[in-house]
């Protein structure tokens, strides 16, 4: 049965260290964006294009480890606290971007994406620390300002990141480590533990990794439908890192530049939904409602970007895909209410590897669909074909998540009702 007690309230500083967190984090990570290739062709003397493959491997680096390791820390959290399982991930990203900064090989940056990956838990924790401090009605909002967080960081990262590596090629890895060791000791000092002793559980091995807890969570149709219809919006999502540049550069001819500003658009247009839209937007339709028209959206955008023909068209439609991002806080908000208090750190770790198994292998299907079709060897060139792609995905997540509204229909008949 869920536990519905309304949690206990931990203060501003918590919940504001959780937002910095993950704006400093992924700041942290657009920052080395632009001058990753450039490291890479200093250590191994290559081309461009040749760096290109080293940086898909070190990506899937990150995202296996993260696949891997994420439930084992959602159920250390949930056996030892959030605070100790964030501060521990917080602290190893410090030292992954100080051995990035300091590498003299490219094997030492294949062990920083290692550790990368392993201590890459801090969204998921954060989630669960959300889970903990927030009642029922709320927990749509603060998932959404989670999102918010998630944006701004996408903006200046990668911007910052450009300005220092103009100066030095590995500035941008200490900035890294500086802002994780600043965060770090920001929450030593000032952040509360959020889950209560008494709803704390011991860590079972046989679910403490992947595929332990999706054979757990498969067992629970309440959760498991949701968590499947998550997993094939986060395939569909995996189109905009894997071919967004490319595409641009292929269809538009857009310079760096112009790939830059577009992304910077996208994290304004995703920010300002996710911190002034998903919590109305969830009060007034309800979570089942919400994730609804977040798909109908996400739908509309991917053919719009398909058939953008001009490069003007693709910002008109940036605010659509945008709105398509209340999906993710609205299935947060499901999941969540109908999981125990004591397990919410595992059903967050099981949810941060669907994310990280998409990274795996929605790549691989969105730029394998762009290549096929645009190549010299294309049966019909159709530069939007990835993004036709991405739509489907979409449509087949509605299935699983109608069986899990009917799996749950008593439990999530009162916060769904619209306000």
């Amino acid at each position: 049965m869920t536990d519905t007690t309304a949690p206990a309230r931990h203060g501003p500083n918590a919940f504001f260290f959780v937002i910095v967190t993950v704006v400093l984090n992924n700041m942290a990570f657009g920052i080395i964006i632009p001058v990753l290739p450039k490291l890479i062709r200093e250590l191994m003397n290559i081309t461009s294009e040749d760096a290109t493959l080293w940086i898909g491997a070190l990506s899937a680096t990150y995202a296996v480890m993260n696949f891997l390791c994420g439930p084992l820390l959602g159920a250390l959290s949930d056996r030892f606290g959030r605070r100790p399982v964030l501060l521990v991930s917080i602290g190893m990203l410090g030292i992954d971007f100080l051995v990035l900064a300091l590498a003299n090989s490219i094997w030492l940056l294949f062990l920083a994406r290692a550790m990368s990956g392993i201590a890459g838990a801090t969204f998921a924790t954060a989630n669960a620390y959300i889970a903990d401090t927030t009642t029922p009605e709320n927990r749509g909002r603060a998932f959404g300002m989670i999102g918010a967080a998630f944006g701004i960081g996408f903006i200046f990262g990668p911007v910052l990141g450009g300005f220092l590596g103009s100066l030095d090629a590995r500035a941008p890895f200490y900035a890294s480590a500086a802002l994780c060791f600043i965060n770090f000791l920001y929450g030593f000092f000032v952040l509360p533990e959020s889950l209560d002793p008494q709803n704390r559980r011991a860590v079972v091995l046989a679910r403490a990794n992947p595929f332990g807890a999706f054979k757990h969570f498969s067992k629970l149709p309440h959760v498991s439908w949701f968590m499947l219809a998550l997993l094939f919006y986060y395939f569909a999502h995996t189109v905009f890192p894997a071919t967004w540049s490319v595409y641009g550069e292929i269809r538009y001819k857009w310079t760096p530049h112009e790939i830059g500003l577009s992304l910077g658009m996208v994290g304004i247009a995703a920010a300002v939904i996710q911190a002034g839209f998903v919590g109305p937007i969830l009060k007034r339709l309800g979570p089942v409602r919400t994730v609804f028209l977040g798909m109908g959206a996400m739908t509309l955008a991917l053919l719009l970007y398909a058939a953008a023909y001009k490069p003007w068209m693709v910002y008109f439609v940036i605010p659509i895909g945008a709105l398509g991002g209340i999906i993710t806080p609205a299935l947060n908000t499901l999941m969540s209410n109908v999981t125990p208090r004591d397990a919410q750190g595992e059903l967050q770790g099981a949810a941060g590897s669907l994310m990280a198994l998409s990274m795996i292998f929605g790549p691989l299907m969105m730029s394998g669909a762009l290549y096929v079709f645009t190549s010299e060897t294309a049966p019909v060139r159709l530069a939007g074909a990835a993004f036709l792609l991405a739509a489907i995905w979409i449509l087949l997540a509605i299935p699983p998540f109608l069986r899990g509204i009917s799996a749950n229909a008593d439990a999530l008949a009162d916060i769904n009702k619209p306000k």
